[in-house]
């Protein structure tokens, strides 16, 4: 079976991965403890905004009853949110009793934040230095053709080590999680490259944004600075043209890097160079399900199996192949069929069918998204079974036990093997036993202690 992504849902899941005092140092900057703060669920939000003029401790118990019963789950949720991002510390008295504090750092920001707001630590060029500024609607085209040329490139990845628009740290990361080569071959899609590309938009820039600041150690760079600057960005203003010379040499390279993705524009004048961000950027601060932009759909499915999608885009054309056998492309239409092979090829490279279902629901033409169903049963039921075809047996590693000397042994054994979880099949008349390979060792063990 595949192993399917697993994506973080936002920024904030790798901030609460950074140890202690590397999270104490982010709230420093009062737009990073307001970043951490939109992330919070709602009832998560609700309590920090409680506890930030309280100073001393709030005991549990009093905390638990600012909910009713039904709600108690939602409460938890909350808690360990606060928690994982240390905007609560857990503190306990001489009776050992839980109560929550509020992050001093946090609390401190937060307050001064409220009371006078924020400055980011640049602002924005004068026009009269620019000149002209892509428009709103000219940046976000331009965010989209990037994006659409990674991912191009992403596919004809043969070709991706050869070309010269990816800097080495992006490179990097592409081998980290969505390529993957052997003995000196070009590179090629990883199941997680082919999983990847079915994925929403903003889903996949959160898993590029994490295997970037996963990999920055490994190019001598803090990740606690670049998770900093990339929340940072995204207060930045939309289509504001900010100079290079507010960067530090960190930075600079960052931001040239997420230029390639389309994250923002980078623009040369005379004397100074400034970059501009996009949607993207200024995104990144929001959880997936904020930030998924309603974008219209291409795709419709009939009942026979056949695929049209409307577009001109040789990204969607490619994107389509994975799962699909594209007939023929016209100016403004491209035309397939979901057939058994097809599907297979897509189930070899660890594709799965629930993504394939997933992808064709969420890219849905406007004519049939709101039918119910959006896709025609007949296919996902189809789509389904020919995934479970391929799964009918499932390899296990094993041992097979035989010959004990007694019956009460051969009980003992099974006994032991099913309380753990390991025993896969037994046969009580020619007393034989198979048990998982991860059990083998401590079966051995039982077996000697037993002689």
């Amino acid at each position: 079976m595949p192993q399917v992504m697993v994506v973080a849902r936002n920024f904030m899941d790798m901030v609460a991965a950074l140890p202690a005092a590397k999270l104490d140092m982010l709230y420093d900057s009062a737009f990073i403890c307001e970043a951490v703060l939109r992330s919070f669920p709602p009832l998560a939000k609700k309590y920090a905004l409680q506890m930030l003029y309280v100073s001393a401790p709030m005991p549990a118990a009093a905390m638990e009853e600012w909910v009713l019963d039904e709600y108690a789950s939602k409460h938890k949720v909350a808690i360990d949110r606060l928690l994982q991002l240390r905007v609560f510390v857990e503190v306990r008295d001489r009776r050992k009793e839980v109560s929550y504090k509020m992050n001093d750092k946090f609390q401190g920001n937060m307050q001064k934040y409220l009371v006078d707001g924020g400055s980011l630590p640049r602002e924005p060029i004068s026009s009269s230095v620019t000149g002209r500024l892509p428009t709103l609607t000219e940046l976000e085209n331009y965010a989209l053709e990037q994006w659409e040329c990674f991912l191009l490139q992403l596919i004809n990845s043969s070709q991706v080590e050869r070309g010269t628009s990816f800097s080495s740290s992006m490179m990097k990361t592409f081998q980290r999680g969505l390529l993957s080569s052997r003995d000196g071959d070009a590179p090629k899609l990883s199941e997680n490259g082919f999983q990847f590309l079915l994925m929403e938009t903003n889903a996949q820039l959160w898993y590029i944004m994490r295997e970037y600041i996963s990999s920055a150690e490994e190019r001598g760079v803090d990740p606690t600075e670049l998770i900093s600057f990339l929340l940072e960005l995204s207060f930045h203003t939309l289509g504001a043209a900010y100079s290079f010379n507010t960067l530090t040499d960190v930075q600079r390279i960052a931001i040239r890097d997420l230029a390639e993705l389309g994250l923002v524009k980078v623009q040369q004048g005379r004397k100074d160079s400034w970059f501009i961000p996009t949607k993207l950027a200024t995104n990144l601060s929001s959880s997936l399900s904020d930030s998924s932009a309603s974008k219209e759909g291409i795709v419709v499915v009939e009942t026979n199996f056949r695929l049209y999608a409307y577009s001109a885009s040789r990204l969607h054309c490619e994107i389509l192949r994975l799962f699909s056998r594209v007939e023929y492309q016209l100016p403004n239409l491209i035309v397939g069929a979901i057939t058994k092979e097809s599907l297979y090829g897509a189930f070899d490279n660890g594709i799965t069918a629930e993504q394939i279902i997933s992808f064709l629901k969420q890219n849905a033409h406007p004519r049939v998204a709101d039918k119910i169903p959006v896709v025609p049963e007949n296919v996902t039921d189809q789509i389904r079974l020919w995934e479970t075809d391929r799964n009918r047996v499932d390899m296990v590693l094993s041992h097979v036990y035989e010959d004990f000397p007694s019956k009460d042994m051969f009980e003992q054994c099974c006994d032991l093997a099913r309380d753990n979880g390991f025993l896969l099949w037994e046969d009580s008349k020619k007393m034989r036993l198979i048990v998982r390979v991860e059990f083998h060792q401590e079966m051995r063990e039982f077996l000697r202690r037993q002689r």
